[in-house]
């Protein structure tokens, strides 16, 4: 029978023997990706504080370093020197005395008085028992729209509208006379117009007493599709009453 050997030297312990370990793997695209995380990337951007030179032991902070730096003084002078005032008087200044005047302030104000226009009074309305009054213009009672120099008038625009309009329709009547010259083009009279519209009614007429003789049940096909035509006919016979007795006017075009 096969199986281990029984021997003394089995019961000394050994030392295991451990398998050297693989080469660690590096990848090739190891550089590419260095260069790619570093590439965009700016300081204190992400994480941590920016990488900066540290200061030297004599450039520490000085006492007023701060401050800002104001100009020289300068002496302020005036922009406008001729408009300035006088000066006030000074104490030891004597005033100029016994000047008189000839003008007559009492004839000179009666003369203004008299030659002057007589204000009028705001007009004003009283809204209440006690004599509350207050101003008729701007409380709305006063008309003002109606009183405007357009009120009534056709606006600007409106004009235009109808300008354009009215040309328009004379283009459109100059070129419907220039066809009508040419032979290509007739005009409908108004009693042709009626034959037709009467025509239209009585076939409508007629078409729809044979639709009201229909039975009511349409259970095959044969009476069906003759329903479904004859109502098509007869939404075609309104359409074309509806677009005649539309427009009174009606021209005829030749081939």
């Amino acid at each position: 029978m096969d199986g281990p050997v029984e021997s003394i030297y089995n019961l000394i312990p050994r030392e295991v023997e451990k398998p050297p370990n693989p080469p660690r793997y590096n990848s090739k695209f190891k550089s590419t990706v260095k260069d790619e995380l570093k590439y965009n990337r700016s300081p204190n951007k992400t994480m941590g504080p920016a990488k900066v030179a540290v200061p030297t032991p004599t450039s520490f902070l000085k006492k007023r370093s701060k401050e800002p730096v104001l100009p020289e003084k300068t002496v302020f002078e005036y922009s406008g020197e001729v408009s300035r005032r006088p000066p006030v008087p000074r104490h030891d200044d004597k005033p100029l005395l016994g000047i008189r005047t000839n003008k007559n302030f009492i004839n000179t104000n009666a003369v203004e008085n008299i030659m002057s226009v007589t204000k009028k009074p705001l007009p004003k309305y009283v809204d209440t028992r006690c004599g509350d009054n207050n101003l008729l213009e701007p409380s709305g009672l006063v008309p003002k729209y109606t009183n405007k120099p357009d009120y009534g008038q056709m606006p600007e625009y409106l004009k235009k509208r109808n300008a354009e309009v009215k040309r328009a329709q004379e283009e459109y009547d100059q070129y419907i006379r220039d066809r009508m010259k040419q032979g290509a083009m007739q005009q409908l009279s108004g009693a042709e117009r009626d034959d037709i519209i009467n025509g239209l009614k009585k076939n409508w007429e007629e078409l729809h007493h044979q639709y009201q003789g229909l039975s009511v049940v349409t259970d095959t096909a044969p009476k069906k599709n003759r329903k479904e035509r004859m109502e098509a006919e007869m939404k075609q016979l309104e359409r074309d009453i509806e677009l005649i007795e539309k427009h009174r006017v009606i021209y005829i075009a030749h081939n």
